[in-house]
């Protein structure tokens, strides 16, 4: 018998888990109690993409030992590949009280509750894992990731201040140090991003270390340097993520052409009047009007849910046809029933109150096949300035392979175009269900704009919205420092670089505004 574990392990460590799932076969075949062969059986399943099989093995491995916290373990992985996070989490901690001082067990559970929006009780195993493993600059730099993003800017810049001075050419360090906003950076600082700059870097660290020095350019007054920061950083991203803004384009003409006809009268059908979508480009205010919302009582602020997608998508594969192409052949009923999907999926989001936003930015494409599914949601199109949204999306760094049309101006202003006009063409198709927000509109006069935002929601007006930045709530977004300050008025940057952005206005004057 542990002639055959043996083999089975060896054969995982190399990567040949085929051959370790048959050696496994083999024993278990003969001792189907083994709950070592079965532990091992699972990851090798894992290792072959078929979670099911795998969450399956792991609970029988868990029944003969129930004490086995590598079991538990790898349950975990199984079922957060699966999507269970739920489950996932309980295996996860289930690990982490077997064997209290196995950081990557504390990583793992900490990791699974950030990416399930749920990043304030994250923080108490990220902790510990960063205690018990201090070494370990992934758990390190989520919990920094974690301590920003439920609001606790102090901590987090001491965290990445010290991992800058063990490894003061980690240039991620930087970029969140970039990412709090109530930070300026010294010219000492500057210093340092150049000198870290001047070395021998990753390619992943040489683009984060140029936005980094462009924010610290900005706060020298120096923004000729950070725009042709920018400028470098975003063409080695673009590098790795090119962008067809001529096919998005023909994607978006197929999204506006499917949804043509009004839908009928309010009241007809009240399934969705749980949700507000929440939809815009990147940094046009979407943060903001979601934490305006989720300071109400009756409305929890969910994020950027992949909910909606998800059930597009599964529509799709059961028809054979990509959306929105079998949009004219689904009936009401199917609607109703997408609808019904996309609601339970979303449960957890109404079980504190009775409202929930949906903040995915790119459903702004999808607003259409909203409305069919829930005509009783609410949709908020937030939009501001179209330079400045262009230009603040060109100095965000976004996650690898996130948002790829932002990486040239060209692309940036076409992106925009579509925007622009698929967001009037859903306020005139469906007047009493879309909201047009602009920003500059909520700086002029904040409680006017409340107001009309909580009445288009069918909210009653309550002063805590005013004071959105009081709510305490994670915001998982590179807005997640702002919402958290009153509004300011002297948000527009574009003034500074003059004539550097006159291509993307060039660009954007392309589009006729009538």
């Amino acid at each position: 018998m542990s002639q055959a574990i043996d083999i089975a392990k060896q054969a995982l460590q190399n990567g040949d888990a085929v051959s370790a799932e048959r050696h496994l076969r083999v024993l278990l075949a003969r001792e189907t109690r083994n709950a070592e062969a079965l532990r091992l059986l699972g990851m090798a399943q894992s290792a072959q993409g078929r979670y099911g099989d795998a969450a399956g093995t792991l609970r029988s491995a868990a029944d003969l030992d129930s004490n086995n916290a590598l079991v538990f373990n790898s349950l975990g992985n199984a079922l957060g590949r699966l999507g269970d996070k739920a489950g996932a989490a309980t295996a996860f901690a289930r690990a982490c009280e077997l064997a209290p001082q196995a950081a990557p067990f504390w990583y793992n559970l900490g990791k699974l509750l950030y990416e399930d929006a749920r990043p304030e009780q994250a923080l108490p195993a990220l902790e510990r894992a960063a205690a018990l493993a201090r070494d370990d600059l992934r758990a390190h730099f989520l919990l920094a990731q974690a301590q920003r993003v439920t609001g606790h800017t102090e901590a987090a810049a001491e965290l990445y201040r010290q991992l800058l001075e063990s490894h003061p050419q980690r240039a991620e360090a930087w970029l969140g140090l970039a990412s709090l906003q109530r930070l300026h950076f010294s010219a000492a600082d500057v210093a340092a991003m150049e000198q870290t700059m001047r070395a021998e870097l990753s390619e992943d660290d040489r683009i984060s270390i140029r936005f980094a020095l462009a924010r610290g350019y900005e706060d020298q007054q120096r923004y000729a340097d950070a725009f042709a920061l920018y400028a470098q950083a975003n063409a080695l991203v673009r590098a790795h993520h090119a962008w067809d803004a001529r096919h998005f384009s023909q994607r978006v003409d197929e999204f506006l052409g499917a949804f043509v006809a009004p839908l009928p009268p309010r009241g007809v059908d009240d399934q969705g009047g749980e949700v507000v979508f929440v939809v815009s480009m990147p940094r046009s205010g979407s943060s903001l009007a979601e934490q305006i919302l989720a300071s109400h009582p009756a409305v929890d602020g969910a994020g950027e849910l992949q909910d909606l997608p998800a059930v597009l998508h599964e529509e799709s594969e059961r028809r054979g046809q990509p959306f929105p192409r079998w949009v004219g052949q689904a009936t009401a009923a199917d609607w109703r029933r997408l609808g019904q999907s996309y609601l339970e999926r979303t449960a957890r989001w109404r079980a504190q109150r009775p409202r929930f936003t949906d903040k995915l930015p790119d459903n702004w494409r999808h607003v259409g096949a909203i409305l069919r599914m829930l005509p009783a949601a609410r949709i908020v199109i937030c939009r501001r300035d179209p330079v400045e949204t262009c230009l603040a999306c060109f100095r965000q760094m976004f996650a690898v392979g996130g948002q790829a049309f932002s990486y040239d101006l060209d692309d940036l202003a076409a992106y925009w175009r579509d925007f622009d006009r698929a967001a009037r063409h859903w306020a005139r198709l469906y007047p009493d269900r879309v909201r047009t927000q602009q920003y500059e509109a909520l700086l002029e006069d904040p409680e006017r704009e409340v107001r009309d935002l909580l009445a288009f929601c069918d909210l009653p007006f309550d002063a805590a919205c005013v004071r959105f930045h009081e709510t305490r709530r994670s915001v998982q977004t590179a807005s997640a420092a702002q919402v958290r300050e009153p509004l300011r008025r002297d948000t527009a940057r574009a003034p500074h670089y003059g004539a550097l952005l006159d291509p993307l206005r060039r660009s954007l004057r392309l589009l006729s505004l009538q």
